[in-house]
């Protein structure tokens, strides 16, 4: 019989996770250890420790869960147990229940050192070890990597030195955050070593933006739905939007930032996800491979940029002094680490045309970028205009293209726009919306995206997770226009914080469409 955390924690003796939590539903999940390298970083505090706890009290965790933290400070199982807790108190999305706590930090150990010190492996190797035993069989073993990506190749290659990328009786797995390399180069050099210690099916390269409900839910609309898959192509559609703005500035991540920048940092991984979403052939099963298939396809159907082409199809920005929120921002060069000369972008945005039977001529616009008039992240979907425009009467606003506008943050929705008549005498047209809010149609709080992630990682379903030649082919694509602008001396265009940002992105729009309004 159960016991009441037990029960709370959906652990009944003999059963996996508890079949009634909605949307963590599916594949059972295996008694499992769980290893996070660089615990003590801000990702894990922030998102991966509360994410686990969250998991725990919705009763999605297996029957038995340890967790391992590995970092380079020095502390006891009970010091890391502590600085768990507080991190999970601190940014939980829902209160934390002592209760349930108590039960997760239990099985909570901790192993001190660098990443390149044997120790670190051998300490692993007993404890992993321990806990088998405990349990009386195998444990899978998941091992997160959630470092500075210089570190990526040396934990694997350590792994595998160690033995620790098998386990005789279960299932291993390693899970890498972003960036996966910064050129194309660099990520099939990590491809290849990564890959010569675990194999493919072992591997869940985490790209947190595909574990978002509206990113999923994206899928659900194109496929489940006859209304749209009949426009869903060239025919139909004029062009399509992709945005992901922020009202921030650096802050204090400057060290890591310039290093990246706009491109690296959203559109190489995020922005082109969400565009294989929405490009994407349907796939005969929704299969994690069957579904990997067709967005490399997509990816490889775009039309590569070249060192002749990026000025046409590409534009970059940093930000100047501004205000935002009513408060003035200092300029991206002013910024505290960012060198006075920097060539940085903090703004890119570029447009890609996808060369095969549903889309070709259809432009594809990407942008993204810091300290912008607000936080959005946002699909817009412009159909094409109808051919007779007949609504010409006074104060008529007019017959506009429709549009549907998927939204992931900060209000998770979708709309579309429909040209209506305004009430009275006359005919006159103005547009209205159809809208579907994630809050109030479910009357439920969504999962964190790292929840589904990691249960997924757990659960051994790759579906939302990035394969090795699908992460090359996006390099392929941005890795010509890193290239010539790194090759491109400044200064950068500039535009005002807290603005719709620079005049120069207004170049890429073709037969006079307007960005949407930030």
């Amino acid at each position: 019989m159960a016991t009441t955390t037990e029960a709370k924690l959906g652990q009944t003796p003999g059963q996996g996770a508890n079949p009634l939590v909605e949307g963590l539903e599916r594949l059972p999940v295996h008694p499992t250890t769980l290893v996070i390298f660089g615990a003590t970083g801000d990702l894990a505090r922030r998102k991966l420790l509360p994410a686990i706890y969250n998991l725990a009290h919705e009763g999605a965790l297996p029957e038995r869960f340890n967790l391992i933290g590995s970092s380079r400070s020095e502390m006891s199982h009970e010091e890391f147990a502590e600085q768990a807790a507080e991190a999970i108190r601190q940014f939980s999305r829902r209160p934390a229940d002592d209760q349930v706590l108590k039960v997760l930090l239990a099985n909570m150990r901790y192993v001190a050192g660098t990443f390149d010190e044997d120790s670190v492996y051998d300490g692993l190797g007993e404890l992993l070890d321990g806990f088998d035993q405990e349990a009386g069989q195998p444990l899978n073993r998941v091992f997160y990597l959630s470092t500075a990506p210089e570190f990526f190749p040396v934990i694997i290659e350590q792994l595998g030195n160690h033995g620790l990328n098998d386990h005789e009786g279960s299932d291993v797995r390693a899970v890498i955050e972003k960036p996966f390399g910064t050129t194309l180069e660099e990520a099939r050099e990590l491809n290849r070593r990564v890959l010569s210690v675990f194999a493919e099916k072992q591997l869940y390269r985490i790209d947190h933006y595909l574990g978002k409900e509206t990113v999923q839910n994206l899928m659900a609309f194109r496929f489940a739905n006859g209304l749209f898959e009949p426009v869903w192509n060239r025919n139909y559609i004029d062009r399509v939007e992709i945005t992901a703005a922020e009202d921030l500035t650096i802050g204090t991540r400057a060290g890591y930032y310039d290093r990246a920048g706009a491109l690296r940092d959203l559109v190489q991984n995020h922005m082109l996800q969400l565009l294989c979403n929405v490009a994407m052939e349907p796939p005969v099963h929704f299969e994690a491979d069957e579904i990997r298939d067709e967005k490399v396809k997509v990816l490889r159907s775009v039309l590569k940029p070249t060192a002749e082409t990026v000025d046409q199809i590409a534009v970059r920005a940093q930000y100047a002094a501004g205000t935002i929120g009513g408060e003035a921002v200092r300029g991206y060069l002013q910024e505290d680490g960012v060198p006075s000369d920097s060539n940085t972008e903090t703004y890119a945005a570029i447009r890609l045309e996808i060369d095969n039977w549903r889309w070709a001529g259809v432009p594809f616009y990407l942008r993204t970028g810091k300290s912008l008039a607000r936080k959005v992240t946002e699909i817009a979907i412009t159909l094409k205009p109808v051919p007779h425009l007949a609504f010409q009467q006074e104060g008529s606003v007019g017959v506009r293209p429709n549009q549907l506008i998927l939204t992931m943050q900060p209000n998770e929705g979708v709309s579309l726009s429909l040209g209506a008549k305004i009430p009275g005498t006359r005919m006159r047209i103005r547009p209205v919306n159809m809208e579907f809010l994630y809050g109030t149609s479910f009357m439920s709080q969504s999962p964190e995206a790292y929840e589904r992630l990691i249960l997924d990682a757990m659960r051994g379903d790759a579906t939302l997770f990035t394969r090795n030649d699908e992460v090359e082919a996006q390099w392929e694509i941005c890795d010509p226009i890193v290239q010539k602008w790194e090759a491109t001396p400044g200064p950068l265009p500039q535009y005002e914080a807290g603005t719709q940002g620079p005049a120069e992105a207004d170049k890429l729009l073709e037969h006079g469409a307007r960005w949407r309004a930030i």
